[in-house]
């Protein structure tokens, strides 16, 4: 029997990432990893399309080579500063004479869902039911079955500037691969950080990357806010070049080996060297100095992070731990950062619940790629593949989830 593949493409700001994932007779299984440096996008927004497209080759090459097989189709993550998101509320009569709700009837009250005010320059990505009431009942996570004769569904509702997304899947196409569906970047994060519980309980996921972090809320096991802040590890990492006037390779090596220059476990101020611009001379530099120049950047980027959260979110919304991933998370002090900026506890979510993971990838900055992986071979998102106004880039875009319940 052939076994069947998949493959997750994230285009990031400072690398492109392709995975290669087979479901075979135990599951999935990560078979190919290829990675090359992003030249063509700014902040999760294509700059220059043939720089992103040559990155994309060359990650998917690599990635290729590894798995030994072809890749022609991918699940693409998207994000960017043009990412949007709400709730919305819609309601059905249940069409059945038995009055018992069908799949079809789901199908109909999602699609009701979707009718929203949305201006012609932008593009529904996601619909993601959140849970469904029959005649009253709330909190059904599958009404299909139930008795009732009114379906109401609440849904967290993602959308995207259209030509942004255009750009990204001409960039794909041109590349020689079609792409599956595009799926916004933190959802994919959270399918390969999160358990169960943590969305359950409620938790907020950081997805610190080179050009952005972006932000989801889960609460009852289903998204009810996500954002992307335009902010990410490569402002870090200029803000440490020109402080300690050093070359961008310098800064880029000082942020993983002291991060924000915070002590950790008690530990007394460090003094390092770092060259000078014209790589003639070194200089020395403490831990302080370092940390008075990160230290805003970091504190800004979580307390933006933070008020999104704040003016999005019912306040009486349940939050039991903040989860950081992407590079980002891998920044020496962040984690006690962050909890004194949210007051909850904090964690690195490492990439989790697949096979074939190495060592060398059960890494944060991994997590995206891994997770458009798990969201492409299980379907649990709903992606719209067509728009409303329908465009031809997003024609070629397949709808992969034709039957939510089946």
């Amino acid at each position: 029997m052939k076994q069947e593949t998949v493959c997750g493409l994230d285009i990031g700001t400072t690398k492109t990432c392709a995975v290669v994932a087979v479901d075979g007779p135990n599951g999935l299984e990560i078979i190919g990893v290829g990675e090359t440096p992003s030249a063509g996008m700014r902040k999760g927004v294509v700059v220059d399309l043939e720089g992103t497209i040559k990155s994309i080759e060359g990650a998917t090459e690599k990635a290729e080579r590894m798995a030994g097989v072809h890749v022609q189709e991918v699940f693409v993550g998207i994000t960017g500063d043009h990412i949007r998101s709400t709730n919305n509320r819609a309601v059905v009569a249940v069409s059945a004479e038995e009055r018992e709700v069908s799949s079809t009837d789901v199908r109909r009250v999602i699609d009701a869902s979707k009718i929203i005010n949305l201006p012609v320059d932008r593009q529904i990505i996601h619909a993601l039911p959140r849970y469904f009431t029959v005649d009253g009942q709330e909190g059904v996570s599958d009404p299909v079955g139930m008795a009732g004769g009114r379906l109401e569904v609440d849904t967290h509702i993602i959308t995207g500037g259209a030509s942004f997304v255009t750009n990204v899947l001409k960039c794909v196409h041109r590349a020689g691969l079609e792409a599956n569906s595009v799926i916004f970047e933190p959802l994919a994060s959270a399918a390969a950080t999160l358990l169960p519980e943590e969305k359950q309980v409620g938790v907020v996921l950081l997805d610190i990357g080179g050009g952005t972090t972006d932000v989801a809320v889960y609460s009852l096991g289903s998204a009810v806010y996500t954002a992307t802040v335009p902010v990410g590890g490569n402002v870090l990492t200029n803000d440490i070049s020109l402080g300690l006037k050093t070359t961008l390779g310098e800064a880029e090596d000082v942020k993983h080996r002291y991060g924000a220059g915070v002590p950790l476990n008690g530990q007394a101020e460090e003094t390092f060297t770092v060259r000078t611009l014209d790589g003639r001379n070194a200089k020395e530099v403490t831990t302080e100095q370092l940390k008075d120049i990160v230290m805003p950047r970091v504190l800004e980027t979580l307390r933006m992070a933070k008020q999104k959260i704040l003016d999005s979110v019912p306040r009486d919304l349940v939050l039991g731990e903040v989860v950081l991933t992407g590079g980002g998370a891998l920044l020496p002090g962040i984690e006690t950062i962050a909890e004194e900026v949210f007051g909850l506890p904090v964690r690195v979510g490492m990439p989790q619940s697949i096979g074939g993971l190495t060592e060398a990838i059960t890494q944060p900055q991994y997590a995206t790629a891994i997770g458009l992986v798990l969201l492409g071979s299980n379907g649990h998102l709903d992606s719209l593949a067509t728009s409303r106004r329908g465009g031809p880039v997003f024609a070629r875009v397949k709808n992969w989830l034709s039957d939510l319940w089946n």
